[in-house]
C-alpha cells in the first residue's frame, strides 16, 4: 500500500470511542492485504498480522490493562505475533506501527494497546505458537464522530509536551545535541526525524535517543526510571518492555519517511561504543545512509 508517511503520522491518534459500524469489507480485504506482507522485522524477526473482528471476549481482555478498559466498542483488532528473539519488541513495534499507519491511510481509527496477551482470546485467534509473543493489539474501527475534535485537541495538547530536539538527536555523541538550526545539515534526514519526534509512546514517554555519526544514525533506548522493565506495576499488570516497542515504532517512522524521500538505506546492529547518557542507554540499532 502506498500512504503519504508525513500526512498520515499527523493524521493519527489514540481513538477510544468507536462507532458501532463494522469495517467496510472492501477496507478489511485493502488491511489484510497490507498486512499479509509484514513477515519480517528490519533486525529479522519473524512477524505476521491479522484483522480480526472484535467480540465480547476480546473487550473483557482489556479490563485488565489499566486505562485500556476506557477502550468503547472497537470493532476489530490488529494482531500481531513474533517470534522471540533478542530483538524481538523492537522488531514488533516497527512492524505493528506499520499496520497502524496503514489503517489509518483507509480511514480506521486506532489504538495501542501494549500488553501480555500470550494467554488471550487474541493468542487463540492468531493460533500463536510456542516461539512466539503477543506484547500488544491495537484496536481498529471508525473513530465516534462526536468525540473526534475532542481527541484531535487532546493530541494537540500531548504534541506540545514532546521533547525538544535538542533532548532526543545528538551529533557525533551524547555531548553534542543536533538542534534545529544543526539538523539543517543533514537536509531531507531532518524530516525523518520530526517524524520520529511525533511518533506515539507508551505514556509519551519518548524514550527513543538519536545519534548522526557521519552517514550512519545510532538509534538508543534511553530507559524512564522506576519505568519500564522491571517495575511494580508492569510486572503486575504483565506488560511487555514498552520502551523497547516504542523504539521500533521510532525506527519505523524514520525509514518510512526516508523511504518516501527517495533516500535508500539499511539497518544494522553494531554497537559503536559511544559514551553513554547513563547506565539506563541502551544501544539497539544503526541506520546506514547509502552515499
Amino acid at each position: 500500500m502506498n500512504i503519504r508517511i508525513p500526512e498520515t503520522i499527523n493524521e493519527r491518534y489514540s481513538v477510544r470511542f468507536y462507532q458501532a459500524e463494522p469495517i467496510a469489507d472492501a477496507t478489511q480485504a485493502a488491511l489484510l492485504t497490507s498486512l499479509a506482507g509484514l513477515q519480517r522485522g528490519p533486525l529479522g524477526s519473524h512477524t505476521r498480522f491479522l484483522l480480526a473482528a472484535a467480540n465480547a471476549e476480546e473487550r473483557a481482555a482489556l479490563r485488565g490493562l489499566g486505562t485500556y478498559g476506557f477502550i468503547r466498542n472497537p470493532t476489530g483488532f490488529i494482531i500481531g505475533a513474533v517470534e522471540v528473539n533478542h530483538h524481538a519488541l523492537e522488531d514488533f513495534g516497527y512492524m505493528m506501527e506499520t499496520a497502524v499507519l496503514q489503517a489509518t491511510a483507509l480511514g480506521l481509527g486506532t489504538c495501542w494497546l501494549g500488553g501480555s496477551f500470550t494467554q488471550s482470546s487474541f493468542a487463540s485467534k492468531i493460533g500463536k505458537q510456542d516461539h512466539e509473543i503477543i506484547p500488544a493489539v491495537a484496536a481498529a474501527g471508525y473513530a465516534m464522530p462526536q468525540v473526534r475534535e475532542r481527541d484531535l485537541l487532546r493530541r494537540a495538547a500531548r504534541s506540545e509536551t514532546r521533547l525538544p530536539w535538542e533532548d532526543l538527536f545528538f551529533d557525533g555523541s551524547f555531548r553534542q545535541p543536533l538542534t534545529i538550526p544543526r539538523a539543517v545539515q543533514a537536509g531531507d534526514y531532518a524530516r525523518a526525524l520530526e517524524m520520529v519526534r511525533l511518533a506515539p509512546s507508551a505514556s509519551n514517554k519518548q524514550p527513543w535517543r538519536i545519534v548522526k555519526d557521519g552517514s550512519r544514525w545510532h538509534f538508543y533506548c534511553q530507559r524512564t526510571p522506576g519505568y519500564g522493565e522491571g517495575s511494580w506495576y508492569f510486572t503486575l499488570l504483565r506488560l511487555a518492555d514498552l520502551q523497547r516497542l516504542d523504539v521500533g515504532i521510532a525506527m519505523c517512522h524514520f525509514a518510512l519517511s526516508l523511504q518516501q524521500l527517495g533516500l535508500p538505506g539499511s539497518w544494522s546492529v553494531s554497537d559503536p561504543g559511544l559514551e553513554p547518557v547513563n547506565a539506563k542507554t541502551l544501544y539497539i540499532a544503526t541506520w546506514n545512509a547509502e552515499e
